[in-house]
């Protein structure tokens, strides 16, 4: 048998006629159709049901065996809407009285209906798919439903849209630019925001941005200090900058001539040392109490403040030495107590997590004796 099944996906005939799907068997379907036209007579779903009724006429005529039937779904979205088809089909399929195979052939009224043909597909083999539409308006509603189903997609719109919203926008920013006269400024400022858009989305900037954010968020509200630790270092890596550019001008400002390169990255860095470590010391500092909250905290993680007051260390008495403001005995001592500070440090907490970890497994062993 084949089943002539006319599809109303959004459930115009339900909402509109009242008439309870699904519709199965000749008369019925042709009152279906006719009350639908009668309530909208503009409905692309009258010409479904009449196509259908049209097909069924012409199989009968030729003593075929077929039935003919209206299945819909409802107006909550695609996936409500075609499960509820999926329920209808079955009831239909429940309601033929045949020993014969039932094949279906599809009626639609365009690409959006047409949707639910997978769904059909799972529950009867479908031997081919007929699509309705008004000559005068031939493709119409196909191109419609595309556009729209282009235009609900979040990535597509933030792809196309966005950057065509810009460009629609150079001309009148244009005129406003020549009325306030800076027609230069307005269009790089236009030219720029398209630019960097373009970089942030080649370069996927958006999601990493998202990512950080809800880190920062879940850091947040879980009560970690490294997020904390993070905010007061940029504090004091701004500081430490501007201590930076103070020391170089107070050397510049002492000095005659020009300054040589290397005495110029001394001065940087003399100024900032200090503060840079602090910053270090605060992100470590943080990083150990996250850790040791979540009891993952290992003996090797407090290594980090040493080795940031080692490199501090280092660093400070080299560039104090090219500023020439300590002698070479200070910058040898320096060194040797940077290099020592984080060798021992290496050292100590090595052993402690061997020794540490060796006490465990011994009391694992004891345990599991005893049991």
């Amino acid at each position: 048998m084949l089943l002539v099944l006319c599809v109303d996906l959004d459930d115009d005939l339900g909402r509109k006629t009242g008439f309870s799907t699904p519709v199965t068997g000749r008369e019925p379907v042709e009152e279906a159709a006719i009350a639908l036209a009668t309530a909208d007579p503009e409905d692309s779903d009258v010409n479904v049901i009449f196509q259908g009724l049209h097909i069924y006429d012409d199989l009968a005529d030729r003593e075929e065996s077929v039935e003919v039937a209206v299945v819909t779904g409802n107006d909550q979205g695609d996936v409500s809407a075609n499960r509820e088809v999926g329920d209808e089909v079955d009831t239909v399929l429940a309601s033929l009285s045949t020993a014969e195979d039932v094949t279906a052939l599809v009626v639609t009224d365009g690409a959006q209906d047409e949707s639910v043909i997978p769904i059909i597909r799972s529950r009867v083999p479908i031997d081919g798919v007929r699509r309705v539409v008004v000559r005068q308006a031939q493709n119409l509603e196909s191109m419609y439903y595309t556009i729209k189903q282009v235009l609900d997609d979040p990535e597509t719109r933030g792809t196309v849209l966005i950057p065509l919203g810009i460009l629609l926008l150079i001309y009148p920013l244009a005129l406003v630019g020549s009325v306030l006269e800076m027609p230069g400024f307005v269009l790089g400022t236009t030219s720029a925001l398209l630019g960097l858009y373009l970089i942030s989305r080649g370069l996927c900037l958006g999601d990493r941005l998202d990512a950080t954010v809800e880190r920062a968020r879940h850091s947040l509200y879980a009560g970690r200090t490294t997020l904390l630790a993070y905010v007061v270092a940029a504090a004091l890596f701004v500081l430490g900058g501007v201590s930076g550019m103070e020391t170089l001008e107070s050397v510049r400002d002492s000095t005659t001539g020009d300054l040589d390169v290397p005495v110029m990255l001394a001065a940087l860095v003399n100024g900032a040392i200090l503060w840079f470590a602090a910053a270090g010391l605060t992100t470590s500092l943080g990083q150990i109490t996250d850790e040791y909250i979540a009891g993952s905290l290992e003996w090797r993680y407090l290594n980090a403040p040493f080795y940031v007051l080692s490199i501090a260390v280092v660093l400070h008495a080299v560039s104090a030495f090219f500023l020439e403001r300590v002698a070479i005995t200070y910058l040898a001592a320096s060194l040797t107590a940077g290099t020592l500070l984080g060798i021992v440090s290496t050292l100590t907490f090595a052993v402690a997590e061997s020794r540490f970890s060796d006490a465990d497994r011994d009391d694992g062993r004891r345990g599991a004796e005893r049991v």
